[in-house]
C-alpha cells in the first residue's frame, strides 16, 4: 500500500472505529461529543473517519457539526476503502455520505476499485496515521474488534464509548 500522508501530525490526529449497527443509546452521541471537546482542548484536532454507516457516519457528522458551531480549529478526514463504497446503499445513505464528503477537509481512498482486503487496509490506516482512537466495540469479533486490536498494538490511546 502506498504510504498515506496527511498535513497533520500524527500526534494530533484521533481516528474513529465502530459497528455499522448501533443500539439505541441515548448516551453514545453526548459520550462522543465530550470525547471530541475533551481531545481538541488537548491539541487533537484532526479527525480520520471511515465512511462506514454506523458509527463512521455519526462521528463524522458529530465533527462536522462540531466544527461548524464551536470548534472551528477541527479538520474532518475520511480514509475510505475505494471510490463506489456506497454504490449499493439506500438513497438516503448515499445522500448522507455524499453531503460528509463534500464537507470534510481531505477525502483519501486506499484503493480504485473494491478488493477482498481495501476494508482492512482503510482500518490500518486510519490507525496508522493516529495516536488517538474513538471507538464503540460491542462485540469481539469483526472489523471494529480487529481495528481496536491493531490499535493497541501499535499504541493509540484508546477512549472507549
Amino acid at each position: 500500500m502506498k504510504e498515506i500522508t496527511l498535513p497533520f501530525e500524527r500526534e494530533k490526529t484521533c481516528c474513529f472505529t465502530g459497528h455499522r449497527t448501533l443500539p439505541f443509546d441515548p448516551t453514545l452521541l453526548p459520550n462522543l461529543e465530550q470525547s471530541i471537546r475533551d481531545l481538541a482542548a488537548k491539541g487533537i484536532t484532526c479527525f480520520c473517519a471511515g465512511g462506514a454507516l454506523g458509527f463512521d457516519t455519526l462521528a463524522a457528522r458529530t465533527v462536522l457539526r462540531l466544527k461548524a458551531t464551536e470548534l472551528a480549529e477541527l479538520s474532518l478526514v475520511l480514509i475510505l476503502p475505494y471510490p463506489d463504497q456506497a454504490s449499493q446503499w439506500s438513497k438516503k445513505n448515499i445522500a448522507a455520505y455524499e453531503a460528509i464528503k463534500e464537507n470534510a477537509d481531505q477525502v483519501i481512498y486506499v484503493s480504485q476499485k473494491y478488493d477482498f482486503m481495501c476494508m482492512q487496509r482503510r482500518n490500518r490506516c486510519l490507525v496508522d496515521v493516529s495516536s488517538h482512537c474513538i471507538c464503540y466495540l460491542r462485540h469481539k469479533t469483526g472489523g471494529t474488534a480487529y481495528t481496536v486490536r491493531y490499535a493497541k498494538e501499535q499504541g493509540l490511546s484508546l477512549l472507549l464509548l
